[in-house]
């Protein structure tokens, strides 16, 4: 049951109904929120439904626990079993067999024979962003920023809060758990608002990111049968296609938050307009970037603080490479992070690290000369780092980048069959994208547009209907599901 499919705006249409019935108390609230949420989710994967309801539980009873040892020893130990516990969770399930294919392979490549087998372990939807929340929960417990939740439908309804479970954006109690201690009555303002939200999610996921991936598995599938135009045109296409992709979920998400009377945490804020890749890394992905920052990177710079820049740029590195690995079981996810982190050297040098950047624009309105070259920088090197996010393996992704260099490069790029059409298109989709984000940044959304009057609104609503149902494409699964 995917977020922009029929069968979830079915379900969605019930649950809203008795969600909002008349007199319902916060506690009958959050209690239909939970049964909706492992309704969601075990309709998606029942095996591992057994498995979040146990954490939840586990991590429900160490938060007590640790808040009623208050600051003592006890209550590091007990919080570092947790953290040790969720981290452990996401080691077997998404890393085990990687751990034993690598181990293996090192050891056969010395000429020893290892004979080791990897296990059929099936991973949990949605692994990497629920325990995110678990441990986020148990660490800000022990550092007193909040109170362990007594009540145990609130907070189960919080780890498995239903738009957010498969894909973000990651909450965090401090925000989240207080919500739900209130009764939410309908607010028409914030369901319109997330309406709008939903609408503008469903055309960057629908429109844009399905249409643009037909031409990049094209390419992809045989990288090496086309001129490199082509490749660099399909790599530039995938960074779009992830943006809309992950960006298009985490607004309809929010959406539905907003309809049921939740604000969920924005993950995104127009990451094509930054300047620099630090600048990218605040506007990507911002719920993940965040968490790492909080309780990997802080406490790193802290610890190697006596290093100067030296140590300052170690914390970035294993930050940047733990967001790698938090995608997957691929060395490919260690080679990305190792990648952003090794950008950031040049900044932390020269200072450019922690200075504010901000957008000079024109008369007119647009970003000055020197803006928009330093924007392209930006995404050029984004982009190369996403060739090797999304290649099978780190000699797929140097062979892919080398390609690019190749014959045809000043030819013009061409896919195959009618899939020009879907490229044509696509870009000018891509072109309108970009136009109305840049007029729209200083707003949450693209589609944020409340201060205009109903017509103009009806007309956008309207318009944006019509290039879905013309142009959108059957519904497909998100990108980071699988993470």
């Amino acid at each position: 049951m995917i977020i922009n499919s029929f069968e979830f705006l079915l379900f969605f249409i019930i649950f809203f109904v008795i969600y909002y019935i008349p007199r319902l108390n916060t506690r009958y609230q959050n209690l239909l929120l939970l049964v909706g949420s492992y309704f969601f989710y075990g309709y998606a994967s029942l095996r591992m439904l057994p498995l979040l309801i146990a954490v939840t539980i586990i991590f429900y009873y160490l938060g007590l626990a640790i808040q009623k040892s208050g600051d003592t020893k006890k209550a590091s130990i007990l919080t570092a079993l947790g953290v040790w516990s969720g981290v452990g969770i996401l080691l077997y399930f998404k890393y085990f067999n990687f751990f034993i294919t690598s181990f293996s392979e090192l050891f056969e490549s010395f000429g020893l024979q290892t004979n080791w087998h990897t296990f059929n372990i099936i991973m949990p939807l949605g692994i990497s962003f629920f325990t995110f929340k678990l441990i986020s929960y148990i660490i800000e417990i022990h550092r007193g920023h909040i109170e362990a939740d007594r009540d145990f439908i609130s907070f189960a309804a919080y780890v498995s809060f239903f738009p957010c479970i498969l894909s973000g954006p990651i909450d965090r109690p401090n925000s989240f758990i207080p919500q739900l201690s209130q009764t939410r009555r309908f607010d028409y303002d914030m369901a319109s608002d997330g309406l709008r939200q939903i609408l503008w999610g469903m055309f960057k996921k629908m429109v844009l990111a399905d249409n643009i991936a037909v031409v990049v598995d094209q390419v992809w599938s045989s990288y090496t049968a086309f001129p490199s135009s082509t490749l660099i045109l399909a790599a530039v296409l995938y960074s779009f296609q992830m943006y809309t992709d992950f960006s298009g979920y985490s607004d309809m998400a929010i959406g539905v938050g907003k309809i049921l009377g939740v604000k969920v945490t924005p993950n995104f804020n127009y990451p094509f307009f930054a300047l620099n890749i630090a600048d990218y890394w605040r506007r990507w992905h911002m719920s993940l970037t965040s968490w790492l920052t909080d309780y990997i990177f802080m406490p790193l710079n802290v610890r190697f603080r006596d290093w100067g820049n030296g140590g300052m740029i170690v914390a970035v590195i294993i930050n940047l490479v733990a967001v790698g690995m938090w995608h997957g079981d691929n060395w490919t996810f260690a080679a990305f992070g190792l990648y952003h982190g090794l950008l950031f050297v040049p900044l932390i040098l020269t200072g450019a690290f922690f200075k504010k950047n901000k957008m000079k624009t024109t008369y007119w309105g647009l970003p000055t000369f020197r803006m928009v070259l330093k924007m392209l920088f930006t995404f050029m090197l984004v982009t190369i780092g996403l060739v090797i996010f999304k290649a099978h393996d780190v000699t797929q992704a140097f062979d892919y980048l080398l390609s690019c260099f190749g014959t045809g490069i000043l030819s013009l790029p061409k896919v195959q069959g009618d899939t020009n059409g879907t490229l044509l298109f696509s870009l000018l989709f891509i072109i309108m994208l970009l136009v109305i984000e840049w007029k729209q940044r200083s707003k949450e959304y693209g589609l944020s547009i409340d201060n205009l009057g109903r017509v103009k609104r009806l007309g956008a609503y309207s318009f944006f209907l019509l290039v879905i149902y013309f142009f959108g494409t059957d519904t497909s699964s998100f990108i980071y599901f699988q993470f």
